[in-house]
């Protein structure tokens, strides 16, 4: 026996949260992001053969995997998005080995059975984080040949047979194939990790520089309105924007095992002046011995209000990695505050859960991934 596992599980922790249901995926359980529609759960892979599962949960207590799509050669599929009767697949380089990247575009007529109907290609490594609501414009972040790090991109699937840019940005410095130079410390991660629209603005996370809003109300000119970068902040993962109450809520990912690195943190920030965004707190820091326990510890990312999923700007729930699944009342935003949380057991052969990412469908079940392997969990509220 490894010093990575263990004779037995260690048990669940909970507060107001309790299981409903548990997948291991068919021995594919390092999983990704998860979006819910209707009776069914579409999963991302982190690794393995496989890149795309979907899961009946229309018994939450007993979720079945039907449908497995694998990843192309040399290839994973960590990001999807589901709307409007298209299921969007991110196909990001997984290694050094040249391979065809892009996002592929199903149709789900049959929701257990998509359909490719196209392909949005890219040179370089591809992208990683697509977001798509409308049902014409998906905004993603992907490596492209000529630039140094992920760029935003604005891609029209009007007719999903046959995608087409709109427009990019990036950070200035990043375009090397056009002469720009990175202007930042070496020791830091200038790139665009994720995307948000919301009306005619764009709100992106961008890892070491923090935040940043664009104005798309032309989405073929893209411009920036603000910028925000915080003090000793890094990774800035995921952006939750809360349109009836002008804020955000920003998430940094924790990425280093062993707490061998700067505490990362979920913000909630003013954006009312979107010109001068002000930081107004910060989410409390997990209690318990989870800095002993192994892997990462620390805030990654967010249920994200989608359309027809879970809408709430008071509750907001967050992944902490080796400390499960947290949910944060926001009521007062200068005082956030922790009501409930749900940490899964960690199977004998996992040095430690971690939990990676949570989505809430419309009947209130809250659904997690583990990307070290544990699966699938669904959750559900207790209290009361």
């Amino acid at each position: 026996m490894t010093n990575h596992e263990r004779q037995n599980p260690v048990p669940a922790e909970s507060f107001n949260l309790r299981l409903l249901g548990h997948s291991d995926m068919d021995g594919n359980g390092a999983t990704m992001q998860l979006m819910a529609r209707g009776d069914y759960l579409y999963i991302g892979h982190f690794r393995g053969p496989i890149g795309i599962s979907i899961v009946d949960v229309s018994e939450p207590r007993k979720p079945r995997v039907i449908k497995k799509i694998p990843n192309p050669k040399g290839i994973r599929c960590l990001k999807l998005q589901v709307a409007h009767n298209l299921l969007l697949v991110s196909q990001e380089q997984a290694g050094s080995e040249p391979a065809q990247t892009g996002m592929a575009i199903y149709e789900l007529n049959d929701p257990t059975d998509p359909k490719r109907v196209g392909f949005f290609k890219t040179i370089g490594g591809g992208p990683h984080w697509l977001y798509f609501v409308d049902g014409r414009y998906v905004y993603m972040t992907a490596r492209l040949e000529g630039y140094i790090h992920r760029i935003a991109l604005i891609v029209d699937i009007a007719d999903p047979s046959s995608p087409r840019e709109v427009s990019r940005w990036w950070i200035p410095g990043m375009w090397t194939a056009g002469g720009e130079k990175p202007w930042w410390d070496s020791s830091l991660n200038f790139n665009i990790h994720a995307c948000y629209a919301q009306g005619d603005r764009l709100y992106m996370a961008m890892f070491d520089w923090g935040l940043g809003i664009l104005d798309i109300s032309d989405k073929e000119h893209p411009f920036m309105v603000s910028q925000l970068q915080w003090l000793n902040g890094r990774w800035a993962h995921t952006v939750l924007p809360l349109p009836e109450r002008n804020l955000l809520i920003v998430s940094e990912e924790t990425n280093e095992a062993d707490c061998m690195e700067y505490p990362r943190y979920i913000r909630v920030i003013d954006i009312q002046d979107e010109q001068n965004p002000r930081i107004l707190s910060r989410f409390p820091t997990p209690r318990g011995d989870y800095r002993h326990r192994g892997l990462r510890f620390g805030s990654h990312d967010l249920h994200i209000n989608y359309p027809g999923s879970m809408v709430d700007d008071q509750l907001i729930y967050a992944t902490f990695y080796n400390a499960g699944l947290r949910v944060v009342d926001i009521s007062n935003p200068v005082a956030p505050k922790e009501v409930a949380y749900y940490v899964p057991e960690t199977p004998s052969a996992q040095r430690a859960i971690q939990t990676n990412q949570v989505f809430v469908d419309n009947r209130g079940l809250i659904y997690i991934s583990d990307f070290e392997g544990a699966g699938l969990h669904i959750l559900e509220w207790s209290k009361g």
